[in-house]
């Protein structure tokens, strides 16, 4: 097996910023915006798009965690750390740290879309390009073309570190 190192530290601290930019342009307008992090690496890259949103625009930051059984949704019951009905009428970006095939990002827009909500974004750190669910990410880092049998494994904490890498294997 080997293994490459597609982002490093420094790398990912810049697509962080690129990407909560893009979404402050985007929602430039809102008053507030609902980042819903999907559990695990998907909440350390909100928390910090959340933190730099924070800092470069007045919009109200509202952070949520969705968790959902990845590899079988359906097979457990999706739950939302906050009120779903509180997302009718809102501004949502949902965030995750890889997409992959999109079953994970279709899965979460479902069941956010049950709330009514405004408008629904997507925001991912690393864009795979394999597409198996009609989805994609409106906010990326970076987008790789991969074959099907590699992975990438993300290394990230809620805080910038030296630590932080994105690693393709396969």
């Amino acid at each position: 097996m080997t293994s490459t190192r597609i982002l490093e530290s420094g790398q990912i601290e810049r697509k962080i910023q690129r990407i909560a930019r893009q979404i402050a342009e985007e929602f430039i307008l809102a008053k507030k915006i609902h980042l819903i992090c999907i559990a695990g690496n998907g909440e350390p890259v909100g928390q910090r798009i959340g933190n730099v949103l924070k800092t470069i625009c007045s919009i109200e930051i509202e952070m949520s965690t969705l968790k959902l059984k990845k590899s079988a949704p359906l097979e457990q019951a999706i739950s939302l750390s906050s009120d779903l009905k509180q997302l009718s009428g809102e501004q949502i970006v949902i965030i995750d740290d890889v997409l992959n095939s999109g079953k994970t990002l279709m899965y979460a827009v479902h069941h956010i879309l049950s709330a009514g909500p405004k408008r629904v974004a997507t925001a991912v750190l690393v864009d795979r390009i394999h597409r198996s669910f009609p989805i994609r990410a409106d906010f990326c880092g970076l987008s790789l073309s991969t074959n099907l049998k590699e992975h990438i494994d993300v290394t990230i904490g809620d805080t910038w570190s030296d630590s932080d890498e994105a690693i393709l294997t396969d």
